[in-house]
């Protein structure tokens, strides 16, 4: 369900919409597959629109940054469902030979398997290793194929998210600005340009509290999570206090 162009996007709006309707005529949960944060906003684009519907959107860990729509709840359906979320731990046959592997890497060779982007979730790496959320559907198919990422063999195996997986604090970084435009406090954090940081913008690559955020002259509030497509993502932590040149002393954290 990988949408990019402006009809897949329509098509989207479209599919949500029919799963929702059939959540609340049958009592039932519906889910999407994994949504991407442009996906995402579609989505909060219509909550007029499916107004009284219970929905929730989860990734498999916290802060996962693609996640499942679902529509329905305990209330209303009756009953309760877990999400049909796996995680899978990808590692080396044997590490000491691996190469070193990025998140494109291990992605690229998920989508070599000839599956569709919508049943993989986040990848998240742990030194030569990799922990990827997918569809409940996919998981076997995944573990059965996949043996291979760049020039290094793998196992596929289920894992425990909750056991397994690293938490991975996010670095704490300081810094003046004269304000606390979205512009400004994302230029100081990933080292650009005001102008780059308007490029990104205008390029629709930011994502503020899960929602495309187009106003670079946005107020950056306190608990703020800032994605941007391309460099990453950070909670914004508030201005701790004014400079003698009348700056502002501010903090974020990012995760690298």
């Amino acid at each position: 369900m990988a949408a990019e162009s402006e009809k897949e996007l329509q098509q989207l709006k479209k599919r949500i919409a029919e799963l929702a309707r059939k959540s609340y005529e049958h009592n039932i949960y519906t889910y999407t597959g994994f949504l991407s944060m442009a996906e995402q906003d579609v989505f909060y684009g219509m909550l007029q629109e499916i107004k009284g519907i219970d929905y929730e959107l989860y990734g498999g860990g916290a802060d996962c940054e693609r996640q499942m729509l679902r529509f329905g709840s305990r209330e209303t359906s009756g009953y309760e469902e877990e999400f049909p979320i796996v995680c899978l731990a990808v590692r080396p046959v044997m590490e000491k030979f691996a190469d070193h592997m990025t998140h494109r890497d291990f992605l690229g060779a998920v989508m070599n398997l000839g599956i569709d982007r919508s049943t993989v979730g986040d990848i998240l790496l742990e030194g030569k290793s990799a922990y990827l959320f997918c569809t409940e559907k996919i998981a076997s198919y995944i573990i059965e194929n996949l043996d291979k990422v760049k020039h290094t063999n793998v196992k596929c195996m289920a894992a425990d998210a909750v056991a397994e997986l690293p938490v991975k604090e996010p670095e704490e970084i300081r810094f003046t600005v004269s304000s606390e435009r979205a512009d400004g406090i994302i230029a100081k954090v990933y080292h650009l340009s005001r102008n780059q940081s308007l490029a990104l913008f205008r390029e629709r690559k930011i994502y503020i509290n899960g929602r495309l955020n187009e106003n670079n002259s946005y107020a950056m509030k306190d608990g703020d999570m800032v994605s941007v497509r391309g460099y990453g993502r950070f909670v914004y932590h508030g201005a701790d206090y004014g400079t003698k040149k009348g700056k502002w002393s501010v903090s974020a954290g990012v995760y690298r």
